[in-house]
């Protein structure tokens, strides 16, 4: 209990200095978007029919143009988490540098989000990321939001055009059952971070679609994309970057910070889990049972996937400094085809043995490519995924299956 409570304060206190930190300056608004998805989960917490009632909002609403008569979940579940609207600013004109001068401050082992589009491919460090939440960005003509939610490990990305529109999004200074609640900037429509979806305002109902990313190491991504370009501390915002405000969080049996719902017991609340929604079948994959086999196929449809985990990420939850952090490892979830032939795969030797394939032989990286024999340089179709603390991910998805053995 006095653990909780220490993490709790960390985390309190870590918010309210980035809201303060915030004021000396300002964000200006950017653009951004993501592609099209049909794996899109429901609400998080289930939506409602009733009509909203207004006297159930617990948090601040002056300075809001939003429409809160206009909602598919209890007004009531909003919390305050600390910083206030923009508290924690968005990256709305991202800079970029190259791998090699990203070199120079960030470790083989710092987690990034990998983002690939159109065969552009950019790495968003979690160094910066956990200090602002979101980014506007553009990718291969693409524009596109990328978002982590530090008290859900939630990384995503999502189609930022909706509808013909292209939305901006920055941060509410709000949770909802823990989780990061966006607002687009065109609207002031409130969304669930952790489902793409628009809860409150006059875009509810609408979802975003998602993108398929990875968190990897930053060695992992300059591998698979050595032309790729990394996300500069060159924000605009003074941050200290590298710098985990939230250490030890990721402590799996600890109940998460402001979060109000009832836990699913199956696993531990901040269990880490790989997480797929796909063709009706919604599963989650302890990272554990996926670090012990490498490898796991999952039956679903149209085709079957295939988990990869592979070690050398550093969690950016863990130590105070984000690359001094254990190793959680990288996962990716792929169509097992490449180059048209269905393809088997298994893990050679313990924790740190290759990935190969059983009909060539071939050995792959967890980004998906093949990095040597008969395939090499050839790539599996990525699948939408989520590397998420368990509690965040039951909480929307409710019927989810624990694959085990």
């Amino acid at each position: 209990m006095l653990r909780l409570r220490t993490i709790a304060l960390l985390v309190t206190i870590a918010l309210v200095a980035a809201a303060c930190a915030s004021r000396a300056g300002s964000a200006s608004p950017g653009a951004g978007t993501s592609p099209d998805s049909s794996e899109s989960p429901p609400a998080v917490g289930g939506d409602t029919t009733e009509a909203p009632d207004l006297n159930d909002l617990r948090v601040p609403t002056e300075g809001w143009s939003t429409d809160f008569s206009i909602a598919t979940v209890d007004l009531g579940e909003f919390q305050g988490g600390g910083p206030p609207k923009d508290g924690i600013p968005s990256i709305d004109e991202p800079r970029f540098e190259s791998i090699a001068n990203a070199q120079a401050w960030l470790t083989p082992t710092s987690p990034v989000i990998s983002l690939e589009v159109g065969g552009s491919a950019r790495a968003y460090p979690m160094a910066i990321l956990i200090w602002h939440e979101i980014v506007n960005d553009t990718l291969a003509g693409v524009p596109v939001v990328v978002t982590f939610c530090p008290l859900c490990n939630t990384a995503l990305v999502f189609e930022r055009t909706l509808d013909g529109t292209v939305h901006d999004f920055g941060t509410t200074g709000n949770l909802r059952f823990s989780d990061l609640v966006m607002y687009d900037r065109q609207t002031e429509s409130w969304w669930q971070q952790a489902t793409g979806g628009a809860i409150a305002g006059t875009l509810t109902g609408k979802k975003l679609t998602f993108l398929a990313a990875q968190i990897v190491s930053l060695s992992d991504f300059a591998a698979a994309y050595p032309d790729g370009d990394v996300l500069s501390r060159d924000t605009g915002s003074e941050r200290a970057y590298g710098r985990n405000p939230y250490p030890g969080y990721d402590n799996a049996n600890e109940r998460p910070f402001l979060f109000a719902g009832e836990i699913d017991g199956r696993l531990a609340p901040k269990e880490r889990v790989v997480t797929i929604d796909r063709g009706g079948s919604i599963i989650a994959i302890p990272l554990a049972a996926l670090e012990a086999a490498g490898v796991i196929e999952i039956a679903t449809a149209p085709e079957p996937v295939v988990a990869f985990w592979a070690p050398g990420t550093a969690s950016a939850l863990d130590a105070a400094a984000i690359d001094a952090g254990r190793d959680a490892g990288a996962t990716g979830v792929f169509v097992p085809i490449a180059d048209g032939q269905r393809l088997t795969f298994s893990r050679t030797g313990g924790r740190d043995g290759a990935i190969t394939d059983t009909e060539s032989g071939s050995t792959w990286a967890v980004t998906g490519q093949a990095t040597s024999g008969p395939l090499a340089g050839s790539r599996l179709d990525p699948v939408v995924h989520g590397d998420h603390f368990w509690f965040a991910w039951a909480a929307s998805q409710p019927e989810t299956e624990i694959w085990n053995p």
